[in-house]
């Protein structure tokens, strides 16, 4: 099969997915720590969900990132009904709470043949690979500590996340940076726009602006198809 000179992928839904547990178990640790208001633990559940959805699409709107920290204050804040004064919120505790209860609940593989796939492609593709991924609650910091953890990192090159970037897909200028990065980590090789491929599960920030650049384009796991189809 012929291959691509360089892999591109997006992170969450693509290669790895929320753990189950992680979802209740934040909320529960919110009502019982930020919630003055006796706000049930399915509110505070739906306020993240809320808040989540909000800096998404401010994200894609402006191809611009809010931070971590800022969505955090935007759910105390809704869950307080506005009336806690954020001064006293000690917001390096909430962030270093948050990220041990994300590994006492650790994002999981998308699939069971994630793994398997890369690897495959990295031995016998020759290719650079590497991320381009939106972060929200979880920060690339953090992010980068959980693809160790499954071993992950050292498929590739370099990563590249919206908050330590300051810029979210879909904007072109993200993925600028990606292709400027290619140039450097392929030095003396000459990489054309169709010899990278962008793997992601999100039509409009994945699909869409990947195809604008010129460079190919793989919609799974929102379809009919998954990462195997890399190797068909």
């Amino acid at each position: 099969m012929p291959y691509f000179q360089h892999y591109s992928f997006d992170l969450w839904l693509t290669l790895i997915k929320s753990n189950p547990a992680f979802k209740p178990a934040r909320a529960r640790y919110f009502h019982q720590h930020y919630n003055s208001y006796n706000k049930s633990e399915e509110e505070i559940a739906g306020i993240f969900r809320q808040v989540d959805l909000m800096c998404n699409a401010v994200n894609e709107k402006t191809g611009k990132n809010v931070d971590a920290d800022e969505m955090y204050l935007m759910v105390i804040n809704f869950i307080n009904d506005g009336k806690l004064d954020l001064d006293d919120i000690d917001l390096l505790k909430v962030l270093a709470d948050m990220d041990d209860l994300l590994f006492s609940h650790p994002p999981v593989m998308y699939s069971d043949v994630t793994f398997d796939t890369l690897s495959h492609l990295k031995q016998n593709s020759g290719a650079t690979f590497s991320l381009l991924s939106n972060t929200g609650y979880i920060t690339g910091k953090t992010l980068r500590k959980v693809l160790a953890l499954y071993g992950l990192n050292d498929f590739f090159d370099f990563q590249l996340y919206s908050d330590e970037a300051g810029l979210s897909k879909p904007n072109p200028e993200f993925f600028t940076v990606m292709l400027k990065n290619i140039d450097i980590c392929n030095a003396g090789k000459s990489v054309p726009l169709t010899g990278i491929i962008h793997i992601g599960d999100n039509p409009k920030n994945d699909v869409k602006p990947a195809d604008l650049l010129g460079i190919k384009s793989l919609l799974i796991n929102s379809n009919n198809k998954t990462i195997l189809n890399l190797l068909s």
